[in-house]
C-alpha cells in the first residue's frame, strides 16, 4: 500500500505549568480563537489540530506526529523517520505565544525500539504544551459539530459514519470545504487505523484533523493519503490507542482528550460552514 503523510512542509518541548480551566471557565465555544481544527505550523509545516488534551493542570492541543518529521511526505514509518526533536516552537493560529510540542509517539517508540510494525507504522500523535497567556482563549469543542463526547475505539464496519474538520491553507480560507461527513471503508493495521472516505477527502495540510463517531466521541487522527489501491481514502489513526500508548509509555500517562462544551450533533454541516 502507497501513502504519504498531509503536512504541507514539517515537530516536539518541555515546560510550563499551566492551571486548566474547569468545564464553566473555557472560553465561549462561539468566539474561543484557540480550539479543536485550528491550525498548526512547525519549522514551516502547516498541519490541522485534531483535540484539546488536558491533564487536569496543563493544556495541549493534538497534531500529527509526522508534522515535525524532517524525512519528507514519504516517510510514514515512526520508528524510522525523522523527527525534529522535543523542545521545538509550534505556531498555533488563534494563540498569542508559541507553543511547544512535548510528546511525539514517533520519538517515544524510537526510544523504546518498539518493534511492532503496525504500531509504527499507524502511531503518530504529538501534543503541543499551549503558553499559560493563551488557556483562556481556548475552548475544547470541535467547530460546528460540537463534541468531542469522550474517546472510543474507532469503527471499523464499512459503512461506519464518521465525522471531522480539515484547516488546509490549499483551501485558501473557504471554510465550507472544511466539515466533512464520510464512511469507513476497512480497518488496517490489526486495528490501529482505518481507511475513510470524506465528501472531498483530507488533502495536504488537513494532517492531524481529528475524526469523531455518529455518537461525537473522539476517535482518530487523519495521517495519510492513500495512493493505492484505495485512491483519495486518508488513512486515520485510531486515536483511543495512540492515547493508551503515550499514556503507558511517556511523562503523559494522565493526559487525555477534553470534551466539548457543546453538545454533538452530526447535522450541523451548514452551521461549521457558516461560522
Amino acid at each position: 500500500m502507497k501513502q504519504c503523510k498531509l503536512a504541507t512542509a514539517c515537530a516536539v518541548v518541555f515546560g510550563m505549568l499551566v492551571i486548566a480551566p474547569s468545564a464553566s471557565a473555557w472560553a465561549p465555544a462561539a468566539t474561543a480563537p484557540v480550539h479543536p481544527g485550528v491550525q498548526t505550523r512547525t519549522a514551516g509545516a502547516q498541519c490541522t489540530s485534531n483535540f484539546v488534551f488536558s491533564d487536569g493542570t496543563n493544556v495541549y492541543i493534538g497534531q500529527a506526529a509526522h508534522c515535525s518529521g524532517t524525512g519528507g511526505n514519504t516517510a510514514t514509518d515512526g520508528c524510522t523517520s525523522g523527527s525534529l526533536p522535543i523542545g521545538t516552537k509550534v505556531d498555533v493560529t488563534g494563540a498569542s505565544k508559541q507553543g511547544t510540542l512535548v510528546y511525539n509517539s514517533w520519538l517515544t517508540m524510537q526510544g523504546l525500539h518498539e518493534g511492532n510494525a503496525d504500531t509504527c507504522a499507524f502511531n503518530d500523535l504529538a501534543l503541543v504544551q499551549l503558553d499559560p497567556s493563551d488557556v483562556g482563549k481556548v475552548n475544547p469543542s470541535v467547530p460546528g459539530f460540537g463534541g468531542p463526547t469522550g474517546v472510543a475505539e474507532a469503527p471499523s464496519n464499512t459503512g461506519d459514519t464518521v465525522y471531522t474538520y480539515g484547516n488546509s491553507e490549499l483551501r485558501g480560507g473557504v471554510t465550507k470545504l472544511s466539515p466533512k461527513q464520510g464512511t469507513v471503508v476497512q480497518p488496517e493495521g490489526n486495528g490501529w487505523s482505518r481507511d475513510v472516505y470524506t465528501v472531498t477527502p483530507g488533502i495536504p495540510g488537513d494532517s492531524g484533523s481529528g475524526f469523531l463517531d455518529a455518537n461525537g466521541a473522539a476517535i482518530g487522527v487523519l495521517s495519510t493519503v492513500q495512493i493505492a489501491p484505495l485512491a483519495g481514502s486518508n488513512g486515520v489513526g485510531d486515536l483511543a490507542r495512540e492515547i493508551a500508548y503515550m499514556q503507558a509509555h511517556s511523562a503523559f500517562g494522565a493526559v487525555n482528550v477534553v470534551p466539548g462544551t457543546q453538545p454533538f450533533n452530526g447535522d450541523l454541516l451548514s452551521a461549521i460552514g457558516s461560522a
